[in-house]
Formats: C-alpha cells, structure tokens, sequence
C-alpha cells in the first residue's frame, strides 16, 4: 500500500484510525513527492527528525522518482490538469502507485479518482 501525504498528516494530528491504517499495513510504502512534502511541513529540525524516525520505525520504503514514474506523471498532467485540476505533486504520487502496481490510500479522492488506472483506497477520517 502507497499512503498520500494526507493520511501522514492525519496521523500526526492524532485521528486514530489513520495511525491504525499506517501501523496495520503488511507493506508500507509512500513516494519520494510525499516525503518531500511532509519534510517541507515541519517547522523545525526536531519535526525533521521525528518524521524521519518515524518512517525508520515503522519500516517504510521510499519509492524514488523513477524516468518511467516522471513520464507517466506527465502524461497525467497533459490528461488531467486542464479537466480536473491535477497538480504535479498528485501526478507524482499517482504515478507512482500506478508504476509499482500498489493501491493509493487517500482522503483526498477527489484528486485522483480522474484517473482511470489508479487503484485507490479512499481513507475517511
């Protein structure tokens, strides 16, 4: 299972059945967009740390941004921007499930759901 940055977000914020979906997964998988989103979130080195020790803890896989995940992301921009709205960071994580042939736990359903060889697992807090 690929997790969006949502459901990270969801975790931290205390809701506990985003941190039973995170603790539950037999494989837990997030892309490099994600990462680097939630990197950019924290506020200060300790929030650093504690996202990273977090992910070592709980033994996540960081899928890099691989030359087909970049093509296929962009495919999806020339698809979907202009009719749903698609932002490339949403491009790279679809992209990214999609290459690896994982589903994509989201509550953001809306972002993704135009796109037609995603597999989604919609996450409601």
């Amino acid at each position: 299972m690929i997790f969006d940055t949502d459901i990270f977000i969801w975790a931290q914020r205390g809701n506990v059945k985003a941190a039973k979906c995170l603790e539950g997964a037999s494989t837990r998988l997030l892309s490099i967009q994600t990462y680097m989103e939630l990197l950019q979130g924290a506020q200060n080195k300790e929030q650093h740390a504690y996202i990273k020790d977090f992910l070592a803890e709980f033994n996540f896989e960081i899928l890099s941004l691989t030359e087909n995940i970049g093509h296929r992301a962009a495919i999806y921009i020339e698809e979907y921007s202009l009719s749903s709205g698609l932002r490339a960071g949403d491009a790279i994580i679809a992209a990214t499930a999609t290459e690896h042939h994982f589903e994509l736990m989201t509550s953001n359903v809306k972002h993704f759901r135009t796109i037609r060889d995603l597999k989604l697992k919609p996450f409601k807090p």
